[in-house]
């Protein structure tokens, strides 16, 4: 099937909107290319309503060892690991093709029980992952080995395998573009995989792996359960039949990943985490330019993403005038539900989330944070939280300190470069950063002074150029996403050497 016309995707982005209660939903675990129904266990909730919408069940020990045993069937029987690197090209390319050409089925069945509203969905995250799963597609007949210098009389080169089957744990975020992350570049390795979305956004990733089966990937390369941390992903991530561990989400979870990893086996692990991310605006920034990247690193999807820049550091020249620019702009967020078109700034994706980000608010203000705008929710059903910017904070508050994972924001000022960076090093996350500054040098000293994994200078946020990898420094993370980094993490290296 081919890509979807441009006069096409206009006319699927036309009529996204949708009655959530008259939605189809994928039911069951998907393993070996057939869902799997299993007694219902779990709730699944609309953030955006509050209300329940199914349930799910919950994969055992047993169910993931019927996952993984599928993963390994399927690996023998299609020979994938060991295919001609083109064939597997082919098939990540009609992947792809056809999530395009289903983009509003994935987008509504992600929207329906996400933060994610259903029009960005569809024109942004199932074309971005699209265009991840074809980049990392290209790696399978690219990426080789190489053959090292030794004496006349040997033969010594470095060989590439994939591991075999990888598990993978995704967040409720993203789930879409966070399964791509995983998916690509493990099928474009060779590899199967095991992946257990959110229970709290399961369907959309679900579909996904029954597009792979229609587009030709073999049954069982991608094996997708349903399920918790505690009780699933313990399962996944200390299987021994599961050779690597890639992982996103909190920095605590990613913590009894590693626990759960060390107890029951040594294995690889790529771990992207938490952040709390700061933005250094500089005297000679362009203010306009500043002042849209500060509230598009934090507004969209209600500042529900790891690499959020929640913490706005300013010189003190200029602050005073940013911060009305960023209070208006903060101010003009209004709420919608995700399966409205057009939308509007999004849920919390739970009610207990909600209730935290405004207890570390009211923890904050009650430390001597000033209110700029925003602090407390909105007044409409469902979980929607005014987007929030904090002033006058100290470096112990809890708003500076802890990764809120919503809509709230804190405004710091410097006199120094010197402080610039004292405020911006954070003792847990090194995740990325924002450099705003029209004085070049100054935004490569400052760029290499931050720890932090990624740093964006004049910009914030990633762009479609997946060839740079993405991952953070301290309890930010281990390994990297994207880029040739993620393709060579799901291959393992073997070094030959052969006396001629």
């Amino acid at each position: 099937m081919g890509r979807v016309a441009a006069t096409e995707t206009n006319a699927i982005l036309m009529t996204l909107a949708f009655d959530p209660t008259r939605l189809p939903l994928p039911n069951g675990h998907f393993i070996g290319g057939q869902y799997v129904e299993r007694p219902p266990e779990m709730l699944v909730h609309a953030p955006s309503s509050g209300q329940p919408l199914a349930e799910i069940p919950c994969a055992d020990s047993d169910l993931v060892d019927q996952a993984v045993d599928a993963a390994k069937v399927a690996l023998k029987s299609s020979g994938w690991g060991d295919a001609a690197p083109r064939d597997r090209l082919r098939a990540l390319h009609a992947w792809a093709d056809l999530m395009e050409a289903e983009a509003a089925t994935l987008a509504r069945l992600e929207a329906v029980c996400s933060s994610r509203p259903v029009a960005d969905v569809a024109a942004g995250d199932v074309g971005v992952t699209a265009t991840q799963i074809r980049f990392f597609a290209e790696f399978a007949d690219k990426e080789c080995g190489d053959l090292v210098p030794t004496s006349k009389a040997q033969l010594g080169f470095i060989d590439h395998e994939p591991y075999g089957v990888i598990g993978a744990i995704t967040p409720w975020n993203f789930p879409i573009s966070m399964a791509g992350w995983k998916l690509g570049p493990a099928l474009a390795a060779g590899n199967a995989v095991v992946l257990k979305p959110s229970e709290m956004t399961p369907y959309s990733t679900l579909y996904m792996a029954e597009l792979a089966v229609r587009a030709g990937i073999p049954a069982g390369l991608i094996n997708v359960v349903l399920g918790d941390g505690p009780r699933t992903g313990n399962a996944i991530t200390g299987h021994p039949g599961i050779s690597k561990v890639s992982f996103t989400g909190s920095t605590r979870a990613g913590s009894a990943i590693m626990e759960n990893i060390a107890r029951t086996g040594i294995k690889p692990m790529t771990l992207e985490l938490g952040g709390k991310s700061p933005q250094l605006v500089f005297a000679d920034a362009d203010l306009d330019l500043a002042a849209e990247c500060l509230a598009k690193g934090i507004l969209p999807n209600a500042g529900q993403f790891c690499v959020a820049g929640s913490r706005m550091i300013v010189h003190h020249s200029i602050a005073e005038a940013l911060a009305e620019r960023l209070a208006q702009r903060f101010a003009q967020e209004t709420p919608a539900a995700t399966w409205d078109d057009p939308g509007g700034s999004s849920p919390i994706i739970s009610e207990a989330q909600l209730q935290r980000i405004d207890g570390i608010v009211q923890a904050a203000l009650g430390q001597g944070a000033e209110l700029l705008c925003g602090g407390s929710r909105f007044d409409r059903p469902g979980s929607y939280y005014q987007p929030t910017l904090l002033a006058g904070v100290s470096a112990e508050n809890p708003a500076v300190t802890e990764e809120i994972f919503g809509p709230v924001a804190t405004f710091q000022t410097f006199d120094s470069e010197e402080e610039a960076l004292r405020l911006a090093s954070h003792p847990t996350y090194g995740l990325c950063a924002g450099i705003f500054s029209g004085d070049l040098t100054r935004a490569v000293r400052v760029s290499r002074a931050l720890e932090a994994g990624t740093v964006w200078v004049n910009r914030y946020g990633r762009s479609q150029d997946h060839i740079l990898p993405t991952g953070g420094w301290k309890a930010s993370g281990l390994g990297k996403d994207l880029g040739r980094e993620a393709f060579l993490a799901n291959r393992r290296s073997k070094s030959v050497l052969i006396d001629l």
